[in-house]
């Protein structure tokens, strides 16, 4: 079944954002990747700083999943209001692929071309037509 789902994107301060809602809200984190555990493979650290940062995160909240991560876009790329996207998990790998086919075809900016990740087997991330910003996981 494919769930759709908030994915937040912080500068820096993504820890403190999953501490502030596990005291407030009863968040539960069923995953948390910081940078440095990162397969250098999917990400290599532009410098030491940022390693501690979240590079995955899922929290539940009631019963509700939500996706969280610290962005290392340069400054002037992260502005307030882009800090959300909607993640799409798929079942497998073609639908994902599909998706990002479709969605490419049609215009889509892409953000981050589709590859393997160290926390799926793809993911992708693109900003639609309308300006919304999708990301497209599975595995």
């Amino acid at each position: 079944m494919i769930q759709v789902m908030p994915n937040l994107h912080f500068k820096g301060n993504c820890k403190h954002a999953i501490e502030l809602y596990k005291k407030a809200y009863g968040a539960e984190v069923k995953v948390l990747l910081r940078y440095a555990e990162a397969n250098p493979q999917d990400f290599v650290m532009k410098d030491e700083n940022q390693g501690d940062l979240i590079y995955h995160s899922e929290i539940v909240i009631g019963n509700h999943r939500l996706m969280l991560n610290d962005t290392t876009e340069d400054d002037d790329d992260f502005q307030i209001g882009n800090s959300l996207s909607l993640l799409v998990h798929f079942d497998t790998e073609d639908e994902c692929k599909e998706a990002y086919r479709i969605m490419a075809e049609e215009g889509a900016i892409i953000v981050s071309p589709m590859e393997s990740q160290t926390y799926c087997a793809c993911f992708a991330s693109l900003i639609d037509m309308y300006g919304v910003r999708w990301e497209l996981m599975a595995g």
